[in-house]
């Protein structure tokens, strides 16, 4: 049966009131799932198909409200949101759990030399740095002058990061559970370095602003600014609780008697239970601020003037107290 007039939804909108952390958690949960990483392309780009047609309102007659649903889950999952360009697998936010719990659970694992420590580190920032890339705004497009300089400037700050307190706390710190603490703090370092030099390009160049109901009424350098800040946050917010309470669980547990019989398996226990806090904390840290993030018009009067006076002139003088943004992930 048709669907009708009554039970249609704006498919380009989240099913959730994405005002409430609940509601962000739930639309995060419904796009981050990592079992969506594993859906052939095929299946994908179905989805997208029935996805554009709904939007037009010319999907098959025979269509239900589950299958639209279903293909806004997996194009939501997959597809660019700027370009509806399809994503590397490895760099969706339904990758995040999956190559997240892998990397930190041998960054965890390995850590007592320097050069386990680079290695991993090396390795997590080229998974960041592709994450970082797929989920770009397609609107500022980076050069591969700038994405080389972002990819080797965060490499540096979390190596450098890494060695610098490793080094310190082998000379200084008493308590050896120190020491499983290098990965996250280098992660965190790195983390306002790359995310900001991958989208520097949104600085630089300003973003678009929105009044409340979607209408492009100028640009703001300083949206960007705030957006990635948030992005940040969540980003190290996200690998938090496995980074920093599991070392604490690990430096418990091993010097049981049959944690040492099972030695071979420690990198198996610390990356399932990293996995089982990413299931959790991607969402959980995908939700923290809203996607639609919004911009005080005095903030842009105070510190872009000439950005206010263009909005100032399409707003014919009557400009909103907010503006909105999209933020990124």
């Amino acid at each position: 049966m048709a669907l009708s007039t009554e039970k249609r939804i704006d498919i380009t909108q989240p099913l959730w009131d994405q005002s409430t952390f609940v509601g962000r958690f739930r639309h995060f949960a419904f796009i981050s799932n990592p079992l969506l990483s594993l859906v052939p392309e095929k299946d994908l780009h179905a989805a997208k198909e029935l996805y554009i047609s709904y939007k037009d309102g010319k999907e098959p007659p025979t269509t239900t409200m589950a299958q639209v649903v279903r293909a806004k889950q997996l194009y939501e999952s997959a597809f660019h949101p700027d370009s509806g360009e399809l994503q590397n697998v490895f760099g969706r936010m339904s990758f995040q759990m999956p190559g997240g719990c892998l990397i930190t659970g041998a960054m965890l694992q390995w850590y007592r030399t320097a050069t386990a420590v680079v290695f991993w580190q090396w390795v997590n920032q080229s998974f960041n740095a592709l994450v970082n890339y797929t989920n770009r705004n397609a609107n500022s497009p980076l050069t591969t002058t700038q994405m080389g300089v972002a990819y080797v400037s965060a490499m540096t700050a979390a190596m450098s990061t890494a060695l610098t307190f490793k080094f310190v706390i082998q000379k200084r710190a008493t308590n050896p559970i120190l020491a499983r603490f290098v990965p996250f703090v280098a992660v965190a370092a790195a983390n306002w370095v790359n995310i900001p030099l991958m989208r520097q390009n949104e600085i630089i160049l300003g973003l678009d602003v929105t009044d409340e109901d979607g209408k492009v009424i100028g640009k703001s350098q300083v949206a960007p600014i705030k957006g990635i800040s948030q992005v940040v946050t969540s980003r190290i917010v996200m690998c938090a609780p496995g980074m920093l309470l599991l070392p604490v669980i690990m430096e418990r547990l091993e010097p049981k008697a049959w944690m040492q019989r099972i030695r071979w398996a420690h990198i198996g226990i610390q990356t399932g239970i990293v996995g089982m806090f990413l299931t959790f904390m991607v969402p959980t840290a995908c939700a923290i601020f809203p996607q639609k993030c919004k911009l005080s018009i005095d903030t842009i009067k105070r510190f872009e003037k000439d950005k206010y006076e263009e909005i100032l002139k399409n707003t014919d003088g009557k400009p909103p107290k907010y503006v909105y943004f999209n933020k990124g992930l």
